[in-house]
Parts: structure tokens; sequence; C-alpha cells
């Protein structure tokens, strides 16, 4: 029996990693599991396991020095990766208007890794971004703390997040084997750089396999092992089952009527839900969607809902969920992470996921929830360069979501009245897409969910 590190990095890798059952699994391929929070420690009250101990990490805030490496690894993967288009779009977007000094370097950075972009000098990057803060006294915290502790292993829960490279920095440095877990299926094929370099990776399926094995060249093949997701592991848990009749009496649903779920994306990449929800609920009035429905409209977890103050004014009728997920610390460089959900929330979501007829959103990881359930989905993108919109319809050539695309498992709706016509073509024939649902589920989970958990931890309790 070994004792295991398990670094929580956020909210999102609370609910996959505690809200699962990873923990209970855990706790019985383990000696001794010590929790890394990035997260207050008062998140983990309702804790009643004797052979786990919750410690809180200090919060690390990067210096202008080790912002500058990691800003010159993260642009150089962009640039030797730019051939996909998610990548691309990255490096277009996030190219700097302003000459500010901090503009100015980090044009200079897209000049200078346009031309150098090589595995080896990211690699190099890299080193100067973890030298940097070698001396910083978090880092030298770090490094008492594994120290005093000496996990036999540390699984970082998260493969991205910035703030947690001193933490891998002190694992290196102790000697101790460390592990990863690739976050979210858009990761590796559309975002930037790994925070740095894991001993073993855990992956959804053979195509995130695939993918990690081509974007990070020194990684090898038997040390990636596939294991699915506990993303999705509480929609086959009964403690978050609910009956119809108790999410229809939640939410004040109308059991004559079908449930069109519209699902929105954080307000960063969703300033069009606005716009597609009033199509929804205007075609609802006018009668142009046939079959008898109502309107539910799920928020995101990372934000309120009051930037759909006018929307819920102008149709009360519309049944709002607004995820019940709490945050813990602010003045956080990033405060979003710091929300956790509660138990409620899952079990509304798992509900929702359940007895919904139909979801439409924005090319986002719902579309999979759904797709679990062999609910149909319509992807919305209304704007492009030409009307004035916010641009959504680029996200159709990404490449996690041109499978999807290709795949034809969804429709895309460009316009209200292609949207329209799908949703009354998804009402009246909801099995049209089933096989090809159940593929792309295939695609990108590969295992199981029920068991995911105890996989995960059988996989790491042989590392």
């Amino acid at each position: 029996m070994k004792k295991i590190g398990i670094v929580i990095t956020d909210g999102v890798g609370f609910r996959n990693f505690v809200m699962s059952d990873f923990i209970t699994e855990a706790v019985q391929k383990f000696e001794t599991i010590i929790i890394y929070s990035g997260l207050p420690i008062n998140c983990y009250n309702n804790f009643d396991y004797p052979n786990i101990e919750i410690k809180e990490l200090p919060v690390f805030k990067e210096g202008r020095l080790t912002w500058f490496f990691r800003k010159w690894k993260e642009l150089a993967h962009l640039q030797k990766n730019k051939k996909f288009y998610g990548m691309q779009d990255n490096l277009t977007s996030g190219y700097p208007k302003s000459f500010s000094a901090r503009g100015i370097l980090i044009k200079a950075l897209y000049f200078f890794t346009r031309i150098i972009h090589s595995n080896s000098s990211i690699l190099f990057a890299e080193k100067l971004q973890f030298l940097s803060f070698s001396k910083n006294s978090i880092t030298k915290e770090y490094l008492t703390l594994l120290k005093n502790d000496k996990p036999s292993h540390v699984f970082f829960t998260h493969q991205r997040p910035p703030f947690l490279a001193p933490f891998l920095y002190a694992a290196i440095q102790s000697k101790i084997p460390t592990s990863t877990f690739i976050f979210s299926w858009d990761n590796l094929a559309s975002k930037g750089r790994m925070l740095g370099a894991f001993d073993q990776f855990l992956v959804w399926s053979q195509l995130m396999k695939d993918e990690l094995l081509y974007f990070y060249p020194n990684v090898k093949n038997e040390n990636v092992q596939i294991v699915g997701t506990p993303q999705f592991e509480p929609y086959v848990l009964d403690k978050y089952k609910s009956t119809k009749e108790e999410f229809l009496a939640k939410f004040g649903l109308d059991a004559n009527k079908k449930i069109i779920c519209y699902s929105c994306a954080d307000v960063s990449i969703g300033p069009n839900d606005p716009v597609v929800i009033k199509a929804i609920a205007e075609a609802i009035k006018s009668n142009e969607i046939t079959s008898q429905v109502q309107l539910l409209v799920r928020t995101s977890p990372a934000e309120d809902d009051s930037r759909f103050k006018s929307i819920r004014d102008e149709f009360p009728e519309i049944v709002w969920n607004v995820p019940k997920w709490i945050l813990t610390r602010e003045n956080h460089q990033e405060s979003w992470s710091q929300r956790i959900p509660s138990y409620e929330d899952i079990k509304d979501l798992r509900a929702l996921l359940e007895f919904a007829d139909l979801n439409v959103n924005m090319c986002s990881t719902m579309s999979l929830d759904f797709m679990l359930f062999d609910k149909p989905v319509i992807n919305t993108v209304f704007g492009n360069i030409e009307n004035g919109l916010y641009n959504d319809q680029r996200f159709l050539n990404y490449d996690h979501f041109k499978k999807v695309v290709d795949s034809n498992a969804v429709t895309i709706a460009k316009n209200k009245q292609e949207l329209i016509d799908q949703i009354n073509e998804a009402l009246q024939n909801p099995e049209k897409r089933k096989s090809e649902r159940k593929g792309m589920i295939e695609m990108q989970v590969s295992k199981s969910l029920s068991g995911t958990s105890n996989r995960i931890a059988a996989v790491l309790s042989e590392l």
C-alpha cells in the first residue's frame, strides 16, 4: 500500500475527483491519501476518511520573469502546431492590440517564436521558467511540504494551470514520480502548453492518447493510460438520481410539454447566448416550433445569471437553472476556478440530461453530456465576421469539434430559421442520429462510465 498525493486544482477537478466515486475507490488502494488543494480547506468539511489528509496549498502568483518564460513556452507551442485551426485561432485572438510595455514584449515573443519553435526550444523556455521561481518562497514551502509528507506518487487532476508549476517543480526536485489527467476534450488540440513534464498520463480515449503523443513527442506510448473520464461518472451513480416527477415539480415544468434545454457558455465565448435564447422563445410564442414545448435555460457554472436580466424580464415563461456553484475564494488570479459545485446541482444536471427532450448549445462539452443520455443535440453558431455578432462559427474548425460536425452526431444551426427547422426535426424524430451519437461517445470517452473511478484508482496504484 502506498501514499499518494492528489492535487485538486479547481472546482471542476473537485466535481470530477471528489464528487464522483474516485475518493471512495482510492482509499481502498492507498494506505494514505494527501489531498493538496488549490481550493480552501473548508471545501472538504464533509470529509470523513481516516486515512485522508487535506492540505491547502499556499497560492503562487507569477512574477514578471516567470510570466515571460511561460508566455515564450506557450506561444512557441502554438506556433509549432498552428496548422491546427484552434492553435492558430488562439494565436490570432491573443495578439495584443495595445502598445503597452507588456503588449510590445508579447509582440516580440510572437515574432521570435514564429521563427524558433522547435521542441528543444520549448523545453529550454520551460527550464528557464522553472528556474525563475525555484527560489520563490512559495516554491520553498512546496519543497518542505513534500519533504515532510514523502508521498510515493503525486497525481495532478489537471495538466494546465500555470500557478501549479512550482508544485510540479517541487515534486520533480524531490524525485517523486508524477502523473496527470488530461482535463478536457479540447485541451490538447487547441490550448496552450501543459504546466510541465509529467512521468505518466491518464487520458479519456485512444483519440486523446494519439493527440498527446503527437503534440508532446517526448512522451512515451507506454506512459499513457486510457481510463475514460470521471467528468460523466455521476450520471451512473444512484446518489444523484431523481424521478421525472421530482424534476418537473422542482422547476415548475409542464408534464404535457416537451423540454428544450439551452445550455449556456460563459460570457467569454458565449456572448451570443441571449440572441439564441430569444430566438427559441420567440419561435415558441409564434408556434413556429410545431410541438408543444417549454424552454429551460441552464447558465454556465463559471458565472451568475446577471447578463440575462433583460431576457428574463422579456420572457418570464422561460425556466432557469442557475447552477448552484459556490465561490470559495475571491481575489484569485483565476477566480472562476474557485467555484465548487453543490450536490444539489449535480443532481439537477443529471435529471435535466435524462428528462429533457433536446439540447441546444454553442459547441460545448454539454453536447457529450446529452449524447450520453441519447438526446438530440443542436449546436448554434449564429456569429461570423460579416454579421456583427461574436464569431462563434470559427469554432466549427477547431480540431476537436470538427470531428463532432463531421460525424453528423449533431446538427449545426447558423441562423434562426435553421435552428427552428432543426428543433422541429429533432423533436419529431429524436432517434434519427442515434448511431452517430453512440459512435461519438465511443470515440471521445472510450470506456464505460460505470467503474471509471475504480479504473483510475487501480491505474494509479500500479504506477
